[in-house]
């Protein structure tokens, strides 16, 4: 029936490699989880990080920390468990949020690099162009449009017909795996969908080299070193990210279905859905002389806090 169980193929067999790589699976997944927790606390905690560039960094991280608990905890349940289910309404759940954060996280990013183009091209007007409206606004319609494009996929998606296997050769519900077990003629929706899947890598991709171009002929025209040095490090962290993230995307998504294999699509996935959430902490968080500085001066509180516990006892 069409409200039946699906059978997920998941990453791994019962392989003592397989073993090993789950395992180093969890560990990433920690990692990713501590991090982009971590990131948040920190903006949160810290007053002199309460600017607009840290709040979309903020809601970059919840996108993160979002998208790896979507698909990496159903994963390891059913590897632990020998079950390899998902139920409909599970699968349907789970594919819109990855839909949606991922759609988010682009929409971010792209209007991330906005806010360098302001902080580099246009410093004494940044409070400005830049102020806790904007960035609002930025957050809501990056949330607010890629939700309702998930929706509209996963809506029509789950209500196309699958007659035959439900075994989905993936380890979470993605969508175009999704689409591979539908048994009737679904050429016209998946041209429709490719087309939009370019629309929404390329658009955002497009926004982000141009901010950079204005960026780039920006910094050509400082006289000082220590300036130039300045806009590529304050822009470093994110052309990393977006590097990472746009590149897994365009792989994943952008390929003909001809071209397409399980193993591929798997590979693709696991980078943009494990390894980018877990490098992205990292990057701006090494990289960052102000996350740097506040995750210093939380350590220095904690450990004056725990001297003065030991004192009094």
């Amino acid at each position: 029936t069409s409200l039946a169980d699906f059978i997920l193929e998941g990453l791994f067999d019962d392989s003592l490699t397989h073993l090993f790589l789950f395992s180093l699976t969890i560990v990433v997944f920690l990692i990713a989880v501590s991090g982009n927790m971590l990131t948040i606390l920190l903006i949160c905690a810290d007053a002199r990080l309460h600017t607009p560039m840290y709040f979309l960094l903020s809601q970059l991280s919840l996108m993160d920390l979002m998208h790896v608990s979507t698909t990496i905890p159903k994963m390891a349940t059913n590897y632990l468990s020998g079950k390899k289910t998902i139920s409909f309404v599970g699968c349907a759940t789970q594919h819109f949020l990855y839909l949606s954060l991922g759609g988010a996280e682009c929409l971010l990013l792209a209007l991330m690099s906005y806010d360098r183009y302001v902080a580099i091209c246009h410093p004494l007007r940044y409070t400005v162009l830049m102020n806790r409206k904007v960035g609002l606004m930025m957050v809501v319609m990056s949330w607010l449009g890629a939700s309702i494009n998930s929706l509209i996929h996963t809506v029509i998606s789950m209500h196309l017909p699958f007659c035959g296997s439900r075994k989905i050769h993936h380890f979470y519900c993605e969508f175009p795996a999704i689409l591979k077990l539908v048994c009737g003629d679904i050429t016209v929706y998946e041209t429709i969908v490719y087309i939009i899947s370019i629309v929404l890598l390329l658009l955002p991709t497009l926004f982000i080299s141009t901010s950079y171009a204005f960026i780039l002929h920006s910094v050509i025209q400082m006289r000082s070193a220590g300036s130039k040095r300045n806009a590529f490090a304050t822009c470093s962290s994110h052309l990393i990210v977006v590097s990472f993230w746009f590149g897994a995307c365009v792989f994943s998504y952008m390929r003909p279905r001809s071209q397409r294999t399980p193993l591929q699509d798997k590979v693709g996935s696991v980078f943009y859905s494990i390894i980018t959430p877990t490098l992205n902490p990292l990057i701006y968080t090494l990289r960052n002389k102000d996350v740097a500085k506040a995750l210093r001066g939380v350590m220095g509180r904690e450990i004056l806090t725990q001297r003065w516990q030991l004192q009094l006892s």
